[in-house]
């Protein structure tokens, strides 16, 4: 699972990284140290040209969705919460996922995520969990594999309203390796530059292609470090979560 994770890149430099052609100055979020379920995240996705015949080119867009997919045919935005992550191994078969899988896919930029493990208390004895950072040890850029999916609010009656279409996200998982596998089972699923345009461009629609190109974030590369437990309350932000601390 990925429950939280790290995103302080500035849109200006992820519009460079990514290669976007397409980002509203206006649209801008905060550095998030601390990124949880249903916040706002940054997503790099790409649309399908809009002329009839699909040979145009397609635009590749950095947008502000929200975490927790919302699939087109959920009656309450709350079933959200509950879809942050999907399966690799099911995902295109999932019917919250499988129409997304095949045609809208995005990355979804991070410096890192956290993860927990059951640990005792040296001074009570008692069981807690020790949250872990975990990073590319080069500190690049992660590039998690995401689903993106629109959803319309049947409460409001205009369709150019934009307060009628919800865009939000999922982040794919496997099981975890490495330095994530020492602290968690699950973790996110990245992918690397030369697979970015195959991934984000809708008219790849092949399922056994498309999950060919995910891999292990960093390629494996990752450091794991204990971090305070102030992460564990969602209204703690700041650099200072990313501080190792003494297990």
């Amino acid at each position: 699972m990925c429950g939280r994770y790290v995103s302080t890149r500035r849109p200006q430099d992820l519009v460079q990284l990514f290669h976007v052609t397409d980002w509203r100055a206006e649209e801008t979020l905060a550095p998030n140290w601390n990124v949880a379920p249903t916040d706002d995240v940054w997503a790099v996705l790409e649309r399908a040209p809009r002329d009839s015949d699909g040979a145009g080119q397609a635009s590749r867009q950095l947008r502000p969705v929200r975490w927790g997919l919302v699939p087109s045919w959920a009656r309450d935005v709350k079933i959200g919460a509950r879809m942050i992550n999907a399966r690799v191994e099911t995902v295109h078969e999932k019917a919250a996922f499988r129409r997304a899988f095949l045609k809208r896919r995005c990355l979804l930029p991070a410096d890192g995520f956290y993860e927990w493990q059951q640990a005792k208390d040296p001074a009570t004895g008692k069981a807690r969990k020790q949250p872990y950072f975990i990073h590319p040890e080069s500190d690049q850029v992660m590039a998690l594999a995401g689903l993106y999916e629109y959803w319309r609010d049947p409460e409001i009656r205009q369709d150019d309203d934009p307060a009628a279409w919800l865009m939000t996200c999922t982040i794919i998982t496997t099981e975890a390796t490495d330095a994530a596998g020492r602290v968690h089972h699950r973790m996110p699923l990245a992918l690397t530059p030369d697979h970015y345009d195959t991934w984000l461009d809708p008219r790849h629609q092949a399922p056994d292609e498309l999950r060919s190109l995910l891999d292990q974030p960093a390629g494996g590369h990752l450091d794991a470090r204990p971090v305070s437990t102030a992460v564990n309350n969602v209204r703690n932000n700041g650099p200072q979560l990313l501080a190792e601390v003494t297990e």
